[in-house]
């Protein structure tokens, strides 16, 4: 087994959504959602760059990154650091993009939209643990006040969207 351990990997396929990091120009972070984020085997994460201007600028500069995937219900997940090669052409993209079609469902017009897609070598992982669990929580009992919160949300949004539609 590589870097990324069975749990890291699943969180990872579930979640789907990676927050990259990476130093811009002037040495200021950049922090970008990446919506495809997943993982390409036992020691890389991979990305498509749909619309990744800065971020793609940013390693093609300084390919050092974190990518942060965390589970918003249990307040659990892993940062992953290493290293950035962005791959414009070629097998590998082939492949991904294969993949992102074939696993993902990702549409012929989104797959157009895809110029390249990131590797990141991961050299470095760690967890990322909410500090409620310091406390002695239980994960079930942060998983059901989560699911509720965002039960709550839900519904006020489809109440709004209800109210928004009525004449």
């Amino acid at each position: 087994m590589g870097v990324l351990t069975e749990d890291m990997q699943r969180v990872v396929r579930e979640q789907r959504l990676g927050f990259v990091a990476t130093v811009c120009a002037d040495g200021t972070p950049n922090l970008s959602p990446k919506g495809t984020t997943t993982v390409w085997d036992d020691n890389h994460l991979i990305f498509a760059d749909i619309c990744s201007p800065g971020t793609v600028a940013n390693l093609t500069r300084n390919p050092a990154v974190e990518v942060n995937v965390v589970d918003p219900i249990t307040r659990r997940g892993y940062r992953f650091k290493g290293h950035a090669t962005i791959v414009d052409g070629g097998p590998l993209l082939e492949r991904a993009m294969a993949f992102y079609r074939n696993t993902y469902g990702l549409s012929d017009a989104l797959a157009r939209r895809v110029e390249r897609v990131v590797l990141i070598d991961v050299r470095q992982a760690a967890p990322l643990i909410s500090p409620v669990y310091d406390t002695g929580a239980k994960e079930e009992d942060v998983v059901r006040r989560y699911v509720e919160y965002y039960e709550g949300i839900r519904r006020q949004r489809a109440e709004t969207t209800s109210k928004a539609a009525r004449p």
